[in-house]
């Protein structure tokens, strides 16, 4: 438990982009195990630069509500198994200002490096992939 508090505090306030966090990315109060890889925080990284720093210029501020997920957070919260959170390749995300929830989508939507756009009503999930060309599965209105 106590390596698990240093690693947080190692952690805590690692920026891996202009206006993100890494923290933002991992709950660590809730679940100090989830702790992430060095690949990780690459392909978090990744996604900040090219999808959510651009959404961010059109939106404002985004809140991060679920990102990376260890197999024991993600089993926990009812993920997927093969879910792309495991890996540092997604995000649920929603605007701060509400208002602008639909032109977040559309800007993702018209985004080529989406790989997928799944909606709720106030937040959505987003996934990107360094590795592969992004399949631009896009479906609105998936999460009832």
């Amino acid at each position: 438990m106590k390596e698990n508090q240093n690693k947080t505090n190692e952690l805590d306030g690692v920026r891996i982009s202009p206006h993100f966090k890494l923290n933002e990315f991992l709950n660590l109060k809730k679940y100090p195990e989830n702790i992430p890889t060095m690949q990780v925080v690459a392909n978090l990284t990744y996604g900040c630069h090219l999808l959510l720093e651009p959404a961010r210029q059109i939106v404002g501020p985004i809140i991060i509500n679920s990102g990376f997920r260890n197999e024991t957070v993600n089993r926990r919260v009812g993920g997927v198994k093969n879910s792309q959170h495991l890996l540092g390749q997604a995000a649920d995300i929603r605007p701060q200002d509400p208002a602008q929830f639909q032109r977040l989508v559309e800007f993702l939507k018209a985004n080529a490096l989406t790989d997928q756009l799944l909606t709720a009503k106030t937040w959505l999930h987003l996934s990107w992939n360094p590795f592969a060309q992004p399949r631009h599965y896009i479906r609105l209105g998936y999460y009832g």
